[in-house]
């Protein structure tokens, strides 16, 4: 098997931590009580940091 990021052979180190994500939510998921995580629920298993509104101007929202 030929490696695709250069020559190391080693762990792609963002996709370990997407994998370790993923697997915070497949966790919260299965111990919910709800049939589906909230977004606040999403964002609390991501440690998703909101921005202060300043920054959120002009962004056209989502």
């Amino acid at each position: 098997m030929v490696s695709r990021r250069g020559s190391s052979g080693g762990p792609d180190p963002v996709a370990l931590i997407e994998i370790d994500l993923y697997g915070d939510l497949m966790i919260a998921a299965s111990s919910a009580d709800e049939e589906r995580l909230s977004a606040d629920r999403i964002d609390e298993v991501l440690r998703v940091v909101p921005r202060p509104e300043s920054s959120a101007e002009g962004g056209g929202g989502g």
